[in-house]
C-alpha cells in the first residue's frame, strides 16, 4: 500500500491499474517476462513491439536472419518478424497475468514507433490476431495520426507519447478528436530526460532543459480546451525515479489525473530481458553518463549511455571538413588524402588536419549529405558500407542508408556515414553483444542505479518487489 497521499488505482483504459507504467523500451528490452509480470503486480505492463522476438517450438529465440537479395524484400520479411514476434510476446504475456487480467486488475499495453519501417502494416497484423488480449498502444517517435483510427477500429485504447502541449493540439485537432473514447491517457515524456528516442522540437535547445511541471499544466489547459475530462490521466514520463518527488503532482487541481511511467527502472529486475552485462553495466554508472546526441538515423535527439561505441561517433563527427568541388573563397587547397581521383577542394587548415588524420589511420574519406567529408579508417568505412548495403528498412526513412518506405524507397538523400544502423546495434545489446560498442539506451537518471540503497550489494528486484518499493514512494 502506498504511504504517499493520492498515489492509488486509478481507471484506465476502462481497467483498474496502479498508477504505474512499465516504458516499452526499443528492440527486446521489454518482453512478455517484464510486461506480463508488472501487469500481474497490478500495474500497466507494456511490450515493446519494435521487431520483438518470436521463438522456436523449444522455447529458443529465432534469430531475425535477412535471406532476400534487395532492400524490399528484406524489409517483407522485416515485417513478417514484427509481426510474428509481437503477436507471440503478447501472447505469453496474457498467459502469465491472466490471473489479475481476468478480474479487470492491470494491463497490457503494447508499445511501437510511428517511424519504425512498415508501422501501420505492423500494427493492423499485431491487433488483427491478438483481440481482447491487448488494452492499449503507446506510440511516439513522429506524429502518429492515425493511431486513434487503428486502434479503435480493433477496440483498443490509444496512449500517443508527445513532448508538448502543441503537439498533441495538433494531433487532437487532426485526428484524435474523431476517436475520443478510445483515449486511455496522453504520455507527455520529457525531451531532455528520458532515455530513447526524444521529441525535442527546433525551437526548443537540448542544453537547456525545461521544469516539465508548466509544460505539462500547459498539456493538460489543451486537453480541457479539448473538451477532455480530467480522469483522463497524463502519464509523467521521463525522468522518474521515485514518487516522493513528484508528491505535488499528486491530487494537484492543475495537472488532474496524473499516473507515472518508469522505464530505466525496470531494466534492472530479474524479469528484465536484458542481459546480464548490461544489467551489470547500469550498476556502474555516474551522474552525466547519458548523453543527449543527434547520431541516429532516425533524425531524432535520443539518450544513451556515452560508451566508447557513442565517443566513436563522436570522434567520427569531429573529424570532419567542409568541401567544394571547385577552388572558390576558402576551399582553395586540393584535398590530397583519403578521396583518390577526386577532386574536392578545402581551406589550408582542413587540408592540415585531413592530413593528421590520415597519418592517424582514419585515411578514408566518406561524403555525407551536407557537403562534407568524414574520416575514417579503412575498416570503419568497410563496415559502414556493409551495414548500408544489408538495410532491410526498419525506420520509415533511415539517414543512414537512405532508405525509405515509400514507391522509391529512397529518401533522395546521400546516405549519412556519420549515424549507424540502428536494428544492428540494437539487436545486438539485447541479445548478448557488447555493451561498451553498441548502442546502449538509457534515461538521464540512469546514474541513481548506484546511489539508491536499495540496489546495495548488487541487488537486483523481481518486477512485484519493484513495485511495491515504488509504492512506498522509494
Amino acid at each position: 500500500m502506498s504511504i504517499l497521499h493520492g498515489l492509488n488505482a486509478v481507471m484506465m483504459g476502462g481497467r483498474h491499474v496502479l498508477p504505474l507504467i512499465e516504458g516499452g523500451k526499443g528492440v527486446a528490452a521489454t518482453n512478455h517476462l517484464s510486461s506480463g509480470a508488472w501487469a500481474l503486480a497490478g500495474g500497466v505492463g507494456t511490450i515493446s513491439a519494435v521487431n520483438a522476438d518470436s521463438y522456436d517450438p523449444t522455447g529458443r529465440i529465432i534469430p531475425q536472419v535477412y535471406a532476400a537479395l534487395s532492400r524490399r524484400e528484406r524489409h517483407e520479411e522485416l515485417i513478417t518478424y514484427a509481426v510474428e514476434g509481437a503477436v507471440q510476446q503478447i501472447e505469453r504475456a496474457y498467459e502469465m497475468a491472466s490471473s489479475e487480467l481476468k478480474r479487470g486488475l492491470g494491463a497490457i499495453n503494447i508499445n511501437v514507433l510511428w517511424e519504425m519501417g512498415g508501422a501501420q502494416r505492423v500494427l493492423h497484423g499485431v491487433l488483427e490476431r491478438t483481440r481482447g488480449l491487448v488494452n492499449g498502444v503507446t506510440c511516439g517517435a513522429g506524429m502518429p495520426y492515425k493511431l486513434s483510427e487503428i486502434a479503435a477500429s480493433y477496440g483498443v485504447h490509444y496512449y500517443p507519447i508527445i513532448s508538448s502541449a502543441r503537439a498533441f493540439r495538433a494531433l487532437w485537432k487532426r485526428a484524435y478528436s474523431k476517436a475520443a473514447e478510445w483515449l486511455g491517457a496522453v504520455v507527455y515524456e520529457d525531451p531532455w530526460l528520458a532515455g530513447g528516442h526524444n521529441g525535442l522540437s527546433n525551437a526548443e535547445d537540448p542544453r537547456q532543459p525545461q521544469d516539465p511541471l508548466p509544460r505539462v499544466r500547459d498539456l493538460r489547459a489543451v486537453m480541457r480546451e479539448s473538451g477532455i475530462p480530467d480522469d483522463v490521466p497524463i502519464v509523467m514520463a521521463g525522468g522518474v525515479w521515485c514518487l516522493r518527488e513528484w508528491s505535488d503532482w499528486l491530487d494537484n487541481p492543475e495537472l488532474g489525473r496524473i499516473v507515472f511511467q518508469f522505464g530505466t527502472r525496470p531494466l534492472l529486475t530479474v524479469e528484465s530481458p536484458i542481459p546480464q552485462g548490461w544489467k551489470d553495466r547500469l550498476l556502474t554508472l555516474k551522474q552525466g553518463d547519458i548523453l543527449l546526441h543527434k547520431f541516429s538515423p532516425t533524425g531524432f535527439y535520443s539518450s544513451a549511455v556515452r560508451n566508447p561505441y557513442l565517443r566513436a561517433l563522436e570522434a567520427r563527427s569531429e573529424r570532419q571538413v567542409a568541401f567544394s568541388t571547385t577552388a572558390t573563397g576558402d576551399h582553395q587547397f586540393l584535398l590530397d588524402v583519403g578521396v583518390g581521383r577526386k577532386k574536392y577542394y578545402v581551406t589550408r587548415d582542413d587540408l592540415l588536419r585531413a592530413r593528421e588524420w590520415a597519418a592517424l589511420g582514419s585515411s578514408e574519406a566518406l561524403k555525407t549529405p551536407d557537403n562534407t567529408l568524414v574520416f575514417v579508417t579503412p575498416e570503419d568505412k568497410g563496415v559502414i558500407r556493409q551495414d548500408q548495403s544489408d538495410c532491410m528498412g526498419c525506420l520509415s526513412q533511415c539517414g543512414f542508408s537512405s532508405w525509405a518506405d515509400t514507391e522509391t524507397n529512397s529518401t533522395g538523400r546521400l546516405a549519412d556515414p556519420r549515424s549507424f544502423c540502428i536494428q544492428k546495434t540494437l539487436q545486438d545489446i539485447a541479445h548478448g553483444g557488447d555493451t561498451e560498442w553498441n548502442l546502449m539506451f538509457g534515461g538521464h537518471s540512469a546514474y541513481r542505479f548506484a546511489q539508491d540503497p536499495f540496489y546495495s550489494n548488487g541487488f537486483v528486484p523481481t518486477v512485484r518487489q519493484l513495485v511495491d518499493r515504488i509504492m512506498t514512494g522509494d
